[in-house]
């Protein structure tokens, strides 16, 4: 009987356990309204690195930046920025609940960051980092279904 009650005990935290990654759906955060400005799935590329694709806008047209990234630099440049991949090459440190070593893209001013992201609050929020030399920004990103373990 013990033994079933841990299999039990087990299986229900699994789903907690699975969603302590940025592998999933998330609702980025607009710098000066605060509220959700797009839609970004964060896949595994099944070598551990992730890599993360704007899938929708969320901001009402009137209000939305230009529709391709006429401000990238590299192979995105007046690329449309949805279906852009913004994450590239993410790594989860060892022994750490963080992803390194991989950058992101803000596609409304070109400018590339070294990334960092850090699952919160049982996985149901992200915190993204982005750094330029000794100086960075941070975004609190949330899953758009904490329910679902693998989004």
């Amino acid at each position: 009987m013990k033994k079933l009650w841990l299999l039990f005990a087990f299986g229900l935290s699994l789903p907690v356990l699975a969603q302590m990654t940025p592998v999933g759906t998330w609702h980025t955060v607009d710098d000066e309204t605060g509220k959700p400005s797009a839609e970004i799935r964060i896949a595994d590329k099944g070598n551990g690195e992730l890599s993360g694709t704007i899938i929708k806008s969320l901001m009402p047209p009137k209000e939305r930046d230009e529709e391709n990234c006429s401000k990238c630099t590299d192979d995105r440049k007046d690329k449309s920025k949805i279906g852009m991949e913004i994450i590239r090459g993410a790594k989860q440190t060892a022994d750490s609940q963080q992803w390194e070593g991989g950058n992101i893209l803000d596609p409304n001013n070109g400018k590339i960051y070294r990334l960092r992201l850090m699952p919160l609050d049982g996985g149901t929020k992200l915190q993204v980092r982005g750094y330029i030399g000794p100086f960075y920004r941070t975004q609190t990103w949330s899953r758009v279904n904490p329910t679902t373990p693998s989004n």
